[in-house]
């Protein structure tokens, strides 16, 4: 699989997050194929659970006929949170490919592992980092504009 041009496709669909923190996330198959994308909608829907990843796995769930996604990668342009990486491990998803760090609130590494916490269940991979610094970038602009 390509993570780079997958994360562009991630970082693409983050762009369509309107008033929301700009995050994209896709799940994609086995052979390379996105099964479902998602953005952050909590402001469009007035949904605190309507995070990118979340909207992906439902999408992608949904799609599938089956809950269990542990065939599948999650690309994601923020390192998931406490409640995506407990979404990402009910759905068993087998590997978690993000890019920017979340320092603040991350659940993949930074400052909780929960993705790769064996007493939960079955680690997923985790690979970091790709195309990081432009996932970072989008995020900043957002949030620079907003502060205006």
């Amino acid at each position: 699989m390509n993570y780079e041009e997958l994360m562009r496709s991630a970082i693409a669909e983050a762009a369509n997050s309107g008033d929301d923190v700009p995050v994209g996330a896709l799940i994609v198959s086995p052979t390379g194929e996105v099964i479902a994308l998602g953005h952050n909608e909590r402001e469009a829907d007035s949904d605190p659970t309507a995070h990118a990843e979340i909207v992906a796995i439902r999408r992608a769930a949904k799609i599938r006929q089956d809950w269990r996604l542990e065939d599948c990668t999650l690309v994601v342009t923020l390192e998931p949170c406490v409640m995506c990486a407990g979404a990402i491990v009910a759905a068993r998803i087998g590997r978690v490919v993000f890019g920017a760090w979340d320092e603040r609130v991350g659940a993949s590494g930074s400052l909780y592992d929960l993705i790769r916490d064996a007493r939960l269940g079955a680690p997923a991979e985790v690979i970091s980092g790709i195309l990081g610094d432009e996932c970072s970038a989008q995020l900043r602009a957002f949030f620079e504009a907003r502060r205006g």
